[in-house]
């Protein structure tokens, strides 16, 4: 099999999707085992599980929402990449480094959770997500410039650029709130619940457009 072979096999969307979808996977799983551990650590204490309940009430909420987060991602990427039918050497960079930021969550997850509160926990923690949107944008942007590469219709990736760029900023957005108000921390995401009234918007003006 010659090496030309190799790199289209390795670069094929079947074959990075599968990878994606293994980089996520291990991604959710890596968020349970700290919660693991302390199980294991208490039960070692004859603790119970109201006791483990309580002593691990915030890293449970950090839990739930980085596997939330991490699956909406996965969805939106999964989504994009079922169009597309060729891999060239910038999206699959551009890919990697989009898997980098999902493998480091778990990390971020525990920062935040596990250590005592400090100012740099939103700082890696927000800014983690940020990285992944900005890399899922960048992606959008890439493929609109690359239309051999995909079979997306351009209203389908106008709307998929504006929304990243609704999700992005929303998440800049709580970043910057959580560096001028530290106590806040990961409390600041709740801006996210503005993206979808802020998408429904925009493509409501986008329709308004379209018919003048």
């Amino acid at each position: 099999m010659t090496q030309v072979t190799k790199a289209r096999e390795l670069s094929s969307p079947e074959r990075l999707q599968a990878f994606t979808d293994a980089v996520v996977a291990i991604a959710l799983t890596l968020l349970i085992l700290p919660l693991m551990e302390s199980v294991g650590e208490l039960a070692d204490h004859d603790g119970t599980t109201a006791e483990w309940l309580a002593d691990e009430q915030y890293a449970l909420l950090g839990f739930v929402l980085s596997f939330v987060l991490i699956a909406v991602f996965w969805v939106h990427h999964h989504r994009l990449f079922r169009k597309v039918h060729r891999i060239d050497t910038g999206l699959l960079w551009l890919t990697i480094a989009w898997m980098f930021t999902i493998v480091w969550m778990p990390v971020a997850t525990s920062l935040s959770t596990q250590m005592k509160a400090d100012g740099a926990q939103a700082l890696v923690y927000i800014g983690t997500l940020l990285a992944t949107s900005l890399m899922l944008l960048a992606a959008r942007l890439y493929l609109r410039y690359h239309p051999d590469l995909h079979d997306l219709d351009p209203l389908e990736t106008r709307s998929g650029i504006r929304g990243g760029c609704i999700v992005a900023g929303l998440f800049l957005a709580a970043l910057l709130v959580a560096l001028m108000v530290p106590d806040a921390g990961n409390l600041t995401l709740l801006l996210m619940l503005l993206s979808g009234p802020l998408q429904h918007v925009a493509s409501r003006r986008d329709h308004a457009a379209l018919q003048k």
